[in-house]
């Protein structure tokens, strides 16, 4: 009995030199997410030491001395995606049953770093932010900014409409001006040495062409100014749009430097008529300007643009179909006097316009075998035209709803994350999930000793401080 009390209790332990913090690395931890406990090694964590699991310090907030686990309040699904970060060496999986907005969260919560952020976004169909190339002078980045990006500022929003309404009174003057009371068809027979004519026909006093010049000066100044301003020149005559932009103005120029030539010349034809009437119509691609303005009309380019394959083989479908069905139609009705087909290229067209299902009926088969023909070729018009048609379609919901779905989901990942609480209440928060029942607790070594070992001191300090938060919680300590 003297043996027993003379060994007296353990002598306590040297707090003021605590022993390296997890000095084995090959040291297993236990980690209890919602009351799912999970167990792994510190050299899995620690591959990743700025996320916060791989960070001793960072974690060390959320360990819990009374259960001799980290506790996280957290999602338990997305956590087996967490962990196979760690395992895998930084790859990202999102489980199936857990929803693209919840595992950012928890990307975010665990630190995993912005390069597993952007690995996830791409493994999820987000499309990479491309970052907007801007002039090195400030001047010409601001009058860039102004005329190329209208979402930057409220004036370049209100030079993008005054554009738009630009862009729609060219197109309505070049329709009106097409009117029997509007049209003149002076072109052909004016007189000679007529000095007051307009590139478009009529009298520089003409209201149409004073519209049309105004139009044209603000079109040419815009592109001048975008032109001098972008950070660029290859790149610039090399998109599309301005393409488009400089083709929507040059068949002003190009008749106005006929009208002047023809007026030099004593009014002698300086272009034929026929190319003139070309030229002008090259005018219609200015409504391709508002696809720099229209949401709709980007996603239609760009649903034609990954849809040339199948609108390829819908026009080589057409075509086969087209010399069949003309070809059968032809010898059909070889032997009728009425027949509409004197030869085969003359049956073409009737089959165009059967096989897209149009009929206009301007040629018809007359006899039976004729319109036995003409029925096959609108039910194969019909299957020809369905087969790609899915293909399309599924395309365009495809740029439709990245489109529509993107700003939102992107928006949402670049939310700040949520403020980290503070060591008290997640000590709290762990003491109050003692009484909880554990749903998954195979495996876990609940041994405290070998762990104590791993923190030690620190660990000790933190329970003391738990004590002192709550006098009346008890421990084995």
């Amino acid at each position: 009995m003297n043996d027993m009390n003379a060994a007296g209790p353990p002598p306590p332990l040297l707090l003021d030199n605590p022993p390296p913090l997890e000095v084995n690395r090959s040291e297993r931890v236990v980690i209890n997410i919602a009351g799912l406990r999970y167990e792994t090694q510190l050299s899995t964590l620690s591959q990743f030491p700025d996320s916060l699991l791989g960070d001793p310090e960072k974690r060390m907030r959320y360990f819990d001395p009374l259960k001799n686990e980290y506790f996280f309040d957290r999602n338990r699904p997305c956590f087996d995606g967490i962990l196979y970060f760690y395992q895998s060496g930084g790859r990202i999986r999102r489980p199936v049953n857990v929803s693209i907005d919840m595992f950012a969260d928890e990307i975010r919560f665990y630190k995993l770093g912005p390069e597993a952020m952007e690995r996830f976004r791409e493994d999820e169909g987000f499309i990479k932010e491309e970052e907007k190339p801007l002039p090195l002078n400030e001047f010409q980045k601001q009058m860039w900014l102004l005329f190329e990006y209208p979402e930057s500022s409220s004036p370049a929003r209100g030079i993008a409409i005054v554009s738009v309404l630009v862009i729609v009174i060219s197109i309505v003057i070049f329709c009106l001006e097409t009117l029997p009371e509007f049209r003149d068809d002076r072109g052909a027979n004016r007189p000679a040495g007529n000095s007051t004519q307009g590139p478009e026909g009529g009298g520089l006093t003409d209201p149409f062409f004073i519209i049309e010049t105004t139009c044209v000066v603000w079109f040419t100044l815009e592109l001048l100014v975008r032109f001098l301003a972008c950070p660029s020149k290859p790149v610039f005559a090399r998109d599309i749009m301005n393409i488009i932009d400089i083709v929507a103005i040059f068949p002003y120029f190009i008749t106005l430097g006929t009208e002047l030539a023809e007026e030099q010349s004593n009014g002698q034809q300086a272009m034929s008529l026929a190319i003139l009437r070309v030229i002008r119509l090259v005018r219609v691609f200015r409504i391709f300007k508002l696809s720099r303005h229209s949401k709709g009309l980007q996603i239609l380019g760009q649903t034609l643009k990954a849809s040339m394959r199948e609108l390829g083989l819908l026009i080589f479908f057409l075509f086969i179909g087209v010399i069949l069905f003309s070809s059968a139609v032809y010898f059909a009705e070889a032997d009728e006097p009425r027949s509409h087909f004197s030869s085969i290229p003359d049956a073409f067209w009737w089959a165009v316009v059967t096989m897209t299902t149009v009929g206009y009926g301007d040629m018809k088969p007359v006899t039976v075998g004729g319109k036995i023909v003409g029925s096959l070729c609108a039910i194969a018009g019909v299957l020809t035209i369905a087969l790609p048609v899915p293909v399309i379609v599924s395309n365009f919901n495809y740029f439709y709803h990245r489109e529509t779905d993107t700003e939102e989901q992107a928006q949402y990942l670049k939310d700040e994350p949520p403020s980290e609480a503070s060591p008290s209440e997640e000590l709290k928060r762990s003491r109050s999930s003692l009484g909880k029942p554990l749903e998954n607790s195979d495996g876990v070594n609940n041994g405290a000793g070998a762990h104590l070992k791993a923190n030690s001191a620190p660990d000790i300090r933190k329970s003391l401080y738990a004590l002192c938060l709550d006098p009346n919680t008890e421990t084995d300590l």
